[in-house]
């Protein structure tokens, strides 16, 4: 397969479709794909040659390469899939729903994809974590059941072939790899006592050498555990959602590490914040972080945990290798701008940089020579579509949705590990298009009135220069200068004040206008009486338009009667805030 080849699969609106990859994107002919509007999932095997999707009409599997039918599920109410790392079997969920035979609540379904037999059913009440966890070689197949972990051997789930003893396991993570297995559990504390994390070898559980490493700490209420593709060495991310000292509005993370060898460690991160992102490089030796607060700081790692490579700081929140492992994108999307750095990563230079506004969803293509960065619904519902890039910053499609489309899902077609090798890395951007979006203005607002003329506004004008060696001198010469003209002004308010209140009052043969209002309400120098003398000559100049239609002949309403019989009152308060 070359580059011009590799394939995206869509998922929206209007079904699913395959469409080629750059340096065009039109449709993959080969593939008749399903246009129900409600597909709701797809999946891909790791190597690509099955594809999985599901709607509210059946669940599909057919092999990529002549996309012949391999398996079929009518079930309507199938919401999630995944299939299993040899492709064998197919893991399906639906929304659980109580009956009173417990056999026909099941609503997790593993599938033998070749035979269309349905092998075991369980119940998964909740969604979060709902799929079996397998090992590369299929031999182990496991699940969270109550706060325990129940593992199967061997496709063989009539028998549970061992668990995990120990007491309310909240996550856990089967390692990637063939055979030693190994397990991460987490185990959060309790009554003061610290939550931790512990290593095993499958399937020693039990006795004191059955622990081969183990981290103990507080605060953490969840782990997310992210592996090297060995299936050696281990970060995980311990997190709690709420800070209860105050000091931080996104809780509380820590970062630690730990590895089958026995070894563990905390990541020491540069920057008090939230860990944003964390992946694992291709070539299994070293991990980026991006955390801290904005500006964020993104930093490499060694397994022993040792900063290799600091990128700085800026607005980013997240971390992708290419798959080759050659380059690596730093980027920040959400509610951030959606800039996107590209570094090579032998050199330790920066490729290039360019702005995916609006970006929900970014992937680097399986030859580490484009970026796919996408707009997809529900995270946001208006500008759906994707765009492909050049990893030098060069735009080479752009595909955008009609108002009334909408994309829930993209993805490359995977291909077999180490299909595709490194290339040099070119710093010179290739030849790509222009985006048809309008670019975002970089000047700052101008009102209509100040349209085509010289700007006179200078930032921070009122203000004297700060010194350099005592700057809160600068800042008390900042506030006497406001108190006295705050002083001054009040001081000339109160020379102009009338001798008279009745020249406050709006002539009654003619509507006073708006001019003569403002001139007239900056007769106190106190800013609360100024504005109820404004508020009150606009109800008495009301009041003297509806007397002028009540002359004429003109019938009120009787909101507007009672307006007229408050003119006296009203103009007894006026003068009382004149003579006070």
């Amino acid at each position: 397969m070359s580059a011009e080849q590799q394939l995206l699969i869509l998922r929206g609106s209007r079904g699913i479709s395959f469409v080629t990859g750059p340096p065009s994107s039109e449709k993959y002919d080969k593939f008749e794909g399903d246009e129900n509007p409600s597909c709701r999932d797809m999946t891909f095997t790791k190597n690509g040659n099955l594809l999985s999707w599901c709607s509210n009409q059946r669940t599909s599997v057919v092999e990529t390469k002549s996309f012949k039918s391999v398996f079929e599920a009518s079930s309507p109410h199938i919401s999630l899939i995944d299939i299993s790392p040899k492709g064998t079997y197919l893991s399906t969920w639906e929304p659980y729903s109580a009956k009173q035979n417990q056999q026909e609540s099941c609503n997790l379904h593993i599938w033998h994809i070749d035979t269309g037999k349905c092998v075991k059913s369980f119940i998964q009440k909740r969604q979060s974590f709902w799929k079996p966890q397998w090992s590369d070689d299929e031999f182990l197949c496991a699940r969270n059941v109550n706060n325990e972990i129940h593992f199967f051997e061997n496709s063989n789930f009539e028998t549970i072939a061992k668990k995990v003893f120990l007491q309310k396991v909240a996550f856990f993570s089967l390692a990637p790899g063939e055979s030693p297995y190994h397990v991460a559990c987490f185990v959060p504390g309790i009554k003061g006592q610290p939550s931790f994390v512990r290593l095993f070898q499958y399937p020693n559980f039990e006795g004191q050498n059955s622990v081969i490493a183990q981290k103990s700490f507080f605060k953490a209420e969840r782990t997310d555990f992210y592996w090297n593709k060995t299936g050696k060495d281990c970060v995980f991310l311990a997190s709690i959602d709420v800070d209860k000292t105050g000091a931080s509005y996104y809780g509380e993370v820590n970062l630690y590490y730990a590895s089958v060898r026995g070894e563990t460690a905390r990541v020491a991160t540069g920057k008090e914040g939230p860990v944003y992102s964390i992946q694992w490089s291709p070539y299994e030796t070293e991990f980026c972080v991006v955390y801290g607060l904005m500006p964020a700081k993104a930093t490499i790692y060694n397994l022993k945990c040792e900063p290799v490579f600091d990128f700085g700081c800026g607005s980013r929140n997240e971390v992708a290798y290419s798959p080759v492992g050659d380059r690596l994108s730093l980027s920040g999307f959400g509610n951030l701008q959606g800039d996107i750095e590209v570094w090579d990563l032998k050199q330790k230079k920066l490729v290039s940089k360019f702005k995916a506004r609006d970006t929900t969803l970014m992937a680097w293509s399986y030859d580490g020579e484009y970026i796919l960065t996408a707009t997809t619904s529900p995270r946001l519902r208006i500008g759906n579509g994707y765009r492909i890039w050049h990893y030098t910053g060069s735009l080479l499609v752009e595909k955008l949705f009609m108002p009334n489309e909408e994309l829930f899902d993209i993805r490359w077609k995977p291909v077999p590990e180490g299909y595709y090798k490194a290339k040099p890395t070119t710093y010179t951007p290739v030849r790509g298009i222009q985006s048809i979006c309008p670019a975002t203005s970089k000047e700052v607002y101008r009102p209509p009135c100040a349209l085509g003329k010289p700007s006179t506004f200078k930032l921070h004008e009122d203000e004297s220069p700060a010194s350099k060696t005592d700057s809160s001198n600068a800042a008390i010469s900042k506030n006497k200068k406001k108190n006295l003209a705050r002083k001054a002004k009040k001081n000339e308010n109160n020379a102009e004040m009338p001798k008279a209140v009745e020249d406050l009052k709006p002539p009654v043969s003619e509507a006073p206008a708006k001019n003569d209002v403002s001139s007239k309400t900056e007769l106190t120098g106190d800013p609360e009486k100024d504005k109820k003398i404004r508020s009150l000559l606009k109800k008495l100049d009301q009041i003297e338009k509806l007397k002028k239609d009540q002359a004429a002949g003109k019938k009120l309403e009787l909101n507007q009667l009672e307006k007229i019989k408050k003119a006296v009152e009203l103009e007894e308060e006026l003068s009382a805030l004149q003579l006070n």
